[in-house]
């Protein structure tokens, strides 16, 4: 690998592990401002007729006995090593999530779970992002025209009906009036493709308004351009100088909308799982935040900032294979 890369690996590692000791950080006092380890306990437990004896022998069990930042009773570095807050921020990076409250492993939670969230989100991406660029070519070619006039005006249509009309219209419609698909559930076996069928449709019609409008903006922008004019004129079809010149010099700002949400994948939907009964991460989530399981909550928290991250070097990777002239730096 050469010089340059390695630098600029270098630098962006130095700034992720920074950055995740902030979000890990913000993420410990935010929900211990909001539920206190005793909280979390009478929750877990059942309510709060719960004894003292029961609420610190479970606070004892999952090491929340510790003070949270700083130990008074301990000396020198343990001041701060032997508390609840090193200790778990520690063990995250090294993918070491502990137990969920509940006594189930994360990680294997979260490795069981991801399949279902993939299965769900990446056809979603792949065959949206294929569709909005193609219609919004489509608009671009027809400018001006009453095919963009009236294509521009669905994409409004589209943006302006919230996601969860669609999911409860779909649901109607394909469930209980038609009977084609199943309304929620999962299945690991073949037959999953029946019970994601009906959520990665919807979940592309509620994405593709927004992305046509975005892109087919950036294909109307590459158009104005002299090097489209210096293409026409040298006798290039519109269809040549729409699919060879607009849409490869349209790459960084695409690129810089979609590999940045390439992660957000692995994290699954949080509204489209919940309400299909999906049992990937972002229902994982859901229920973690409705228990108050913190170890849960903490660990998705920062499973999707290394993800998010990587995402962002993966964009500046992407900007200098598309464009030779973009140096990493």
């Amino acid at each position: 690998m050469s010089t340059p890369w390695l630098r600029f690996l270098s630098r962006k590692l130095l700034y992720a592990f920074a950055v995740l000791i902030g979000i890990n950080l913000a993420t410990f006092a935010l929900f211990f401002q909001v539920s206190s380890p005793d909280d979390m306990a009478r929750l877990q437990l059942g309510g709060k007729r719960v004894t003292p004896d029961a609420i610190a022998k479970w606070k004892a069990e999952r090491g929340y006995d510790r003070p949270l930042y700083y130990n008074e009773n301990a000396s020198g570095y343990a001041r701060f090593t032997d508390t609840l807050f090193f200790d778990s921020s520690l063990r995250m990076f090294v993918f070491d999530f502990g137990r969920a409250d509940s006594g189930r492993d994360i990680a294997s939670e979260i490795k069981r779970r991801a399949g279902p969230s993939l299965a769900l989100a990446l056809p979603s991406f792949v065959v949206g992002l294929g569709l909005s660029i193609s219609f919004a070519l489509g608009l671009a070619f027809f400018r001006a025209s009453y095919v963009d006039f009236w294509g521009s005006v669905a994409c409004v249509v589209l943006m302006s009906i919230s996601s969860l009309f669609f999911i409860v219209a779909g649901q109607f419609l394909f469930s209980r009036l038609m009977q084609l698909l199943p309304v929620s559930g999962f299945s690991p076996t073949i037959d999953a493709w029946r019970f994601l069928l009906l959520p990665i449709l919807i979940a592309i019609i509620g994405r593709l308004g927004a992305e046509t409008r975005f892109h087919r903006s950036i294909f109307l922008e590459e158009i104005g351009k002299d090097y489209v004019r210096t293409a026409r004129a040298k006798g290039l079809g519109e269809g040549s100088v729409l699919f060879v010149h607009v849409l490869r010099n349209a790459l960084i700002p695409i690129l810089s909308a979609s590999v940045a949400i390439i992660p957000l994948l692995f994290m699954g939907s949080l509204i489209t799982e919940s309400f299909f009964s999906i049992p990937g991460l972002g229902s994982y989530l859901i229920e973690a935040i409705g228990s108050q399981d913190f170890a849960i909550v903490r660990a998705m928290v920062f499973v999707g900032s290394v993800l998010y991250i990587l995402g962002l070097i993966l964009t500046d990777i992407s900007y200098s294979l598309a464009d030779p002239r973009i140096r990493l730096q």
